[in-house]
């Protein structure tokens, strides 16, 4: 299923943004996505299905940007590039229709807890004992900041927080002439936002931010950023203790009705090589070790060289097979 929104509004900052919200309307409803505070996505879980919610399809406005779309829409703004990629992210025009992409295969990982997949700028929670999950758009860490992966856990939550810059940022800072005080006391000039929780991995943090422009995108110092709206949310749901798990999983391949779907975004960058047909491979082994499917190799390779995040049906008959496949490519050798 599509949803096609029809919009007819400005979305400018932050103050104008719950406002915008309330005039959009919807022609058609997810029928998994709950009626929750202003861009949330909230959708029921189901045992024997690995994909939640649906493409929507918009057209713009002259005034519409990426930016300002990603906010209305609780996307990332990489999302948005790798749905449409022949559209101009600052000047879409008039009437262009643009993909919202906001149908997800889960990450394959325990569902408890807050789950977070770096390459695809996604956080997912999922609270104890309901059969339902939450999603937003995440900041994560640039190239030589990079976000830890692993296993941790909330340690404490910080509303208003303090920052205290680490040394390596004060000094960043002060080599391009921007220099930092010691203390950054809570307010508009704080880049955590006004909530923050706390990790088990010293001195990083899932917070908010004094600039959204850069949630979706790899800005930070490996702290994880989320749209004001969005940590608000989430601090008022999870308390000390609650797990989090972040993996790095630019493919994901999932069941969905019919077969398997697989969703692939691009590697981050120095992590590239490493993510080849042969992890294909291997997901397409866990997946199938309880329930069999055939597989288009061909087209699911066409979908990973795509990255366009959205997942795609690679589940049909007369697929492929791996040694075709492998053979095929030592031929063209």
């Amino acid at each position: 299923m599509i949803l096609v929104r029809l919009d007819r509004h400005d979305v400018g900052d932050s103050s104008s943004y719950n406002a915008a919200m309330r005039l959009c309307s919807l022609i058609l409803v997810a029928p998994l996505l709950f009626a929750t505070a202003a861009g949330a996505r909230e959708y029921a879980l189901t045992p024997d299905s690995d994909i939640i919610g649906e493409i929507e399809v918009i057209r713009s406005v002259y005034e519409d940007t990426f930016i300002g779309l990603a906010r209305r829409y609780d996307v990332g703004y990489d999302e948005l590039r790798q749905a449409n990629p022949d559209v101009d992210p600052w000047l879409p025009g008039e009437g262009t229709e643009i993909v919202i992409p906001t149908r997800y295969v889960l990450p394959d990982v325990p569902r408890r807890g807050i789950v977070l997949n770096i390459p695809e700028y996604r956080l997912y929670y999922f609270p104890d004992d309901e059969a339902r999950v939450i999603t937003h758009p995440i900041g994560i860490g640039r190239q030589g900041w990079n976000t830890p992966y692993g296993r941790t856990t909330v340690v404490s939550k910080s509303a208003r927080p303090t920052w205290y810059p680490p040394e390596s940022i004060r000094a960043e800072h002060a080599a391009r002439g921007d220099p930092l005080p010691s203390v950054v006391p809570p307010g508009p000039d704080n880049p955590l936002g006004d909530f923050a929780l706390r990790l088990g991995f010293p001195s990083y943090l899932i917070h908010g931010t004094n600039d959204p422009r850069g949630v979706g995108m790899r800005v930070s110092h490996g702290c994880i950023r989320m749209f004001p709206e969005d940590i608000e949310a989430l601090f008022q749901m999870v308390g000390s203790g609650v797990p989090v798990t972040i993996v790095n999983q630019p493919y994901k391949l999932g069941w969905g009705e019919n077969g398997l779907f697989l969703e692939a975004h691009p590697p981050l960058i120095e992590e590239s090589e490493q993510w080849t047909v042969t992890e294909l491979t291997r997901l397409f082994v866990a997946a199938t070790d309880e329930r069999r499917a055939e597989v288009r190799w061909r087209q699911a390779e066409a979908v990973i060289l795509e990255g366009s995040g959205m997942p795609e049906f690679v589940s049909v008959e007369g697929s492929v097979t791996i040694a075709e496949l492998a053979d095929e490519a030592q031929t063209k050798k």
